[in-house]
C-alpha cells in the first residue's frame, strides 16, 4: 500500500552524517560500522532504496539548521549564527536538487505536481525500483531565516511547510522543553505563513506557542511527528485539547517512531526498545486514543521521523528499516482497523489534508 510519511530529516542525514543515501540502510550500516562521531552511527534506518521497497513514495523532507544551540546532540545544532544556519539549510536544498537532477527524487510544490507523482506511483505496472521518491520541503525550526524576508525566498524555491519552533530556544519560538509564547518575530512569521499558504507544523511548539500560533494562523495546520501526552506524559506531546483544536481545524497528526515519545520512562540512549516492549505495535495506542477522541480515523497518519539523530537503538524493536512501516497494515487490522482505515493512515488523510490546502 502506497505510503507518505510527513517527517524525514533526510538532507541533514546526507550533508552532516555524511550519508549517501542512494545506498541501502544495510549498506549504509556497514560503511559505518567503525565510526564513532555521531551517536547513531551504524544505526540508521532510512535510504532511498528502502523507502521504494516499502512504498514509501512521498514524504515531508525537511531542512534544519539551529542558531547557538549548545547541545550538539541535538538535529542541525551549533551554528553560531542565523546567517551561518541559512548557509546550512542552503546546502541541504542542494542536496535535494542534486537528488532530483539523478532522477532519484522529484520536488512536490502543488497541487497539479501531487496528482501527477501520485498517478505514477499507484501504477502498478512500473517497478517501485524506476519511481522517484516524492518530497515536499519543510523547515524544521525557523532560526535559519535571517529575517522575514528569507521566508518568501523559501517559497520561490518550494518551502512548502514550516515549524517555528524545535527544541530549546528558538529566535522565532521556544521550543520542546521550554513554556512560554512566541517572540514578537515569531508572531510577524506566522502571519507571513499565512499570507504566502505555507503550511503550519504544530510540533515542537510549547504550549503557549500552540495556543498563540492556532489563534494567528488562519490557513491549514498540522502536527507533522506527534504523539499523545495522554499516554507519555511530556510537554512534547500533544494534549487531548490541543488534538482537538487541530481535528477542528482539519488537521492530521503523524505519528512519531522515537522510542522515547512512543511508551513512558523511556530513556534515551539507555534503555533498550525491546526490554521496554515498543514495538510498531506501540504507536497503534496513540492512534487508538485520537480516534477515540474524534470519532474516526481521518485525523492520524504516519510521520515517522525515523533518521532523527537516532536509528535501531531507539526505534520499535519490530522495525529494522523504513521499509517495515508496511507491517502496519496487518497489525492494524488484527486491532479491528477496516481497510478504509488504513488507506486513511497510510496515505489518504494527508493526501486529502494537502489537497485542501493546495485547491
Amino acid at each position: 500500500m502506497f505510503i507518505i510519511d510527513a517527517h524525514l530529516d533526510m538532507a541533514l542525514n546526507a550533508i552532516e552524517w555524511n550519508r549517501d543515501y542512494r545506498m541501502t540502510a544495510h549498506q549504509i550500516r556497514q560503511q559505518e560500522a567503525d565510526m564513532t562521531d555521531k551517536i547513531d552511527r551504524a544505526k540508521g534506518t532510512v535510504s532511498l532504496p528502502d523507502l521504494r521497497r516499502g512504498h514509501i513514495g512521498l514524504v515531508v523532507a525537511t531542512q534544519i539548521a539551529r542558531f547557538n544551540q549548545s547541545n550538539g546532540n541535538l538535529p542541525g545544532a551549533g551554528w553560531n549564527s542565523p546567517e551561518q544556519a541559512w548557509a546550512m539549510t542552503q546546502a541541504q536544498r542542494a542536496w535535494y536538487e542534486t537528488m532530483v537532477d539523478a532522477g532519484e527524487m522529484v520536488q512536490i510544490r502543488d497541487r497539479a505536481s501531487l496528482e501527477s507523482h501520485l498517478t505514477l506511483w499507484l501504477d502498478e505496472t512500473i517497478p517501485s525500483d524506476n519511481k522517484p521518491v516524492g518530497y515536499i520541503l519543510s523547515l524544521e525550526g525557523a532560526d535559519s531565516l535571517v529575517n522575514l524576508s528569507y521566508l518568501e525566498k523559501a517559497y520561490a524555491y518550494g518551502l512548502r511547510a514550516l515549524g517555528p519552533a524545535h527544541y530549546s530556544t528558538g529566535r522565532y519560538a521556544p521550543g520542546t522543553g521550554l513554556s512560554g509564547p512566541l517572540t514578537p518575530q515569531g508572531r510577524e512569521l506566522v502571519r507571513e505563513m499565512d499570507r504566502l499558504g505555507i503550511i503550519l507544523d504544530a510540533t515542537h511548539l510549547t504550549d503557549e506557542g500552540f495556543t498563540e500560533a492556532l489563534s494567528l494562523y488562519k490557513g491549514p495546520v498540522w502536527a507533522s511527528h506527534h504523539n499523545c501526552r495522554a499516554l507519555v506524559p511530556h510537554q512534547r506531546q500533544l494534549t487531548d485539547d490541543q488534538i482537538r483544536q487541530l481535528t477542528e481545524r482539519g488537521g492530521v497528526i503523524g505519528g512519531c517512531f522515537d522510542a522515547w515519545m512512543m511508551k513512558p520512562g523511556f530513556t534515551q540512549r539507555v534503555s533498550n526498545p525491546a526490554s521496554f516492549g515498543i514495538s510498531l505495535e506501540t504507536i497503534i495506542d496513540h492512534y487508538d486514543h485520537i480516534c477515540q477522541l474524534t470519532g474516526n480515523s481521518q485525523h492520524i497518519a504516519i510521520g515517522s521521523d525515523l533518521d532523527g539523530t537516532y536509528g535501531i537503538e531507539q526505534s520499535p524493536s519490530d522495525l529494522d528499516t523504513i521499509a517495515d512501516l508496511q507491517n502496519l497494515t496487518g497489525l492494524l487490522a488484527k486491532r479491528g482497523y477496516s481497510l478504509e482505515d488504513i488507506e486513511n493512515i497510510f496515505h489518504k488523510n494527508w493526501l486529502r489534508f494537502l489537497r485542501n490546502a493546495w485547491k
